[in-house]
């Protein structure tokens, strides 16, 4: 009976990609706010209630992976070593993704075409700044949980925010040094620079929690 499921689930997968990948290519050549979800349907071979289906909003096609990457940073933290403080393990993160190419902190002519494309819109910045926002509770709980404390502790709510602004601009420094050299590495050694800076200041306001 698990075979049947598992097909199914490959199929919707495979659908959902299809929908973002048609919605993508389309947002990148016309911009975001000038392409309508009818148009995406169209372009996937999908009906537009298909496509809500899979994708309650429209910028949720542009932010595909949005919760794959919040999933990345609780498994980060869910299988820490313990002796290792949950921000050093944030900050080792940072590295294993650019080593691993993850797409989260790849920089290219391609994650450029990403970048302009928010740029562009007035509803892509908006989401992303929620996005971001969401993230930091994400971490908040995760980091509450790796160290047995409450929900809303005050210590890991600062140390996510002040965690999401240094990957933030990080990431906003590393996409500019890419638009100015077209060097990848450059840009990665920049956006790990900031990242370990960060952390040393991040380290430094949690010297007395669990969490450094």
């Amino acid at each position: 009976m698990s075979t049947p499921s598992d097909l199914r689930s490959r199929k919707r997968l495979a659908m959902r990609q299809g929908i973002s990948n048609a919605a993508t290519r389309l947002f990148f050549e016309r911009g975001f706010d000038h392409v309508t979800v009818d148009e995406i349907a169209a372009a996937a071979d999908v009906g537009r209630m298909t496509v809500f289906n899979h994708f309650p909003r429209k910028e949720d096609m542009f932010f595909d992976r949005d919760e794959e990457g919040r999933e990345i940073l609780r498994e980060a933290l869910r299988r820490r070593d313990p002796g290792v403080a949950p921000i050093e393990t944030l900050r080792l993160l940072a590295h294993r993704l650019v080593a691993e190419q993850s797409p989260y902190v790849r920089f290219s002519v391609e994650s450029q075409g990403f970048i302009e494309t928010i740029e562009g819109s007035e509803t892509l910045k908006a989401r992303a700044r929620a996005i971001r926002d969401e993230i930091a509770q994400v971490v908040t709980l995760a980091l509450t949980e790796c160290a047995g404390r409450e929900p809303a502790d005050p210590d890991a709510c600062l140390a996510a925010d002040l965690l999401l602004a240094t990957w933030a601009v990080a990431l906003i420094q590393a996409h500019r040094t890419f638009r100015q050299k077209r060097d990848a590495k450059e840009a990665e050694a920049a956006f790990l620079a900031i990242v370990d800076k960060g952390s040393i200041g991040l380290k430094a306001a949690m010297a007395s929690t669990p969490y450094a």
